[in-house]
């Protein structure tokens, strides 16, 4: 396990959630198969793609950790579908066929995933959709509150406009068309933006691709004119680093506030930089932790009691736990993704970013 994975252990801001310890033991009889004393069994965790940093660098090895934790006789079964529906379907199946009796779905297409999800629960197979409401009979969600990330997006975006911002448009840079969360984070930005700045162009990234967003936002600067551009929504880091490399390229005479969502480290350089204005970080700790303690409680035929939301996903309304998102800018971020142990200052401030953390207060 990297080092960065280890820090997490130190989650310690306003957005750690105390979520408790699913014992790996006894309970009734349960959908998800028995509740024998000491039970274990087969959890697979299906995560949606790689582009994003994330996944594979805190996503799974922090839910691969709390699993065993919980229940290590269990055995975890793991794959990433690359961004490729029909591929995390065939994995998915894959996993069914090896006897999986939990499964911990990211859905690469949420509609689509539906299959999944139906397909599980008829072979007796309990369902926790993470980071991603899927459709169909899913057991338990956690996410983060998708509607107050866009609005926390929005809202920072607004504030560093200020004054200016009667003076031009903004750039909508959204996330896939398949993510149900993107669409989330898209309306809850727009209840903030609309009415208060004028959106120019709006776009829909596909893939969460930055390299579809650097192109989105190229068509942009052609169609509005860069002098007439003051701010770009981006809907996580991947889509702000394409926005930003495209207003590089056209020679943008000013560096205009740019959002984003994860807290990617390159992001947060940007920041230091001011390349990017802001991000979103969501301690990804609390989330993974939550997603493994649905799995076990489900695999032991238990109640998981700490799911004080509901969300709706077309067929039920889910039990969810819906996390707190933080807006992260120069000014905080000592306080938030170093504090937590997320990122260093010394993972930060590399050579290149020396002078920039110098005044930024980071030394």
């Amino acid at each position: 396990m990297n080092k960065v994975v280890r820090r997490l252990v130190l989650t310690g801001t306003a957005l750690a959630l105390t979520l408790g310890a699913s014992a790996c033991g006894g309970g009734e009889q349960g959908a998800a198969g028995g509740g024998d004393e000491g039970q274990a069994g087969k959890i697979g965790i299906l995560l949606p793609e790689s582009k994003t940093a994330r996944y594979e660098a805190f996503d799974r090895p922090l839910m691969e950790k709390k699993l065993k934790q919980l229940c290590p006789q269990c055995e975890i079964l793991y794959q990433n579908a690359d961004q490729d529906a029909a591929k995390q379907q065939q994995q998915a199946e894959s996993m069914l066929t090896q006897g999986v009796k939990v499964l911990i779905l990211d859905a690469v297409d949420a509609k689509a995933a539906g299959g999944i999800v139906t397909s599980a629960k008829q072979q007796g197979v309990a369902v926790v959709a993470y980071d991603r409401l899927a459709t169909g009979p899913v057991d338990y969600y956690v996410s983060f509150d998708n509607h107050k990330v866009g609005q926390v997006q929005g809202q920072t975006l607004l504030e560093a406009l200020g004054d200016d911002r009667a003076s031009g448009q903004i750039v909508m840079i959204n996330g896939a068309p398949t993510d149900p969360n993107a669409a989330e984070f898209k309306a809850g930005a727009e209840s903030v933006l609309k009415g208060e700045v004028e959106i120019g162009r709006s776009y829909d990234t596909p893939d969460w691709s930055p390299d579809k967003a650097q192109q989105e936002m190229e068509q942009a600067i052609t169609a509005l004119g860069k002098d007439n551009i003051i701010g770009v929504y981006a809907a996580n880091d991947g889509t702000a680093s394409g926005a930003i490399a495209a207003m590089k390229a056209a020679g943008f005479a000013n560096n205009v506030p740019v959002t984003g969502q994860d807290a990617e480290l390159a992001a947060i350089q940007r920041i230091v930089a001011d390349e990017q204005y802001m991000t979103v970080y969501k301690a990804i700790k609390p989330e993974a932790d939550a997603a493994a303690e649905m799995a076990v409680a489900l695999l032991q035929g238990k109640k998981y009691d700490k799911a004080t939301a509901t969300k709706n996903n077309g067929s039920k309304d889910v039990p969810s736990v819906l996390l707190e998102p933080v807006a992260v800018t120069k000014d905080n971020i000592k306080e938030t993704v170093v504090a937590d142990g997320f990122w260093s200052v010394d993972e930060i401030c590399t050579a290149r970013y020396a002078d920039a953390c110098a005044k930024a207060g980071l030394r």
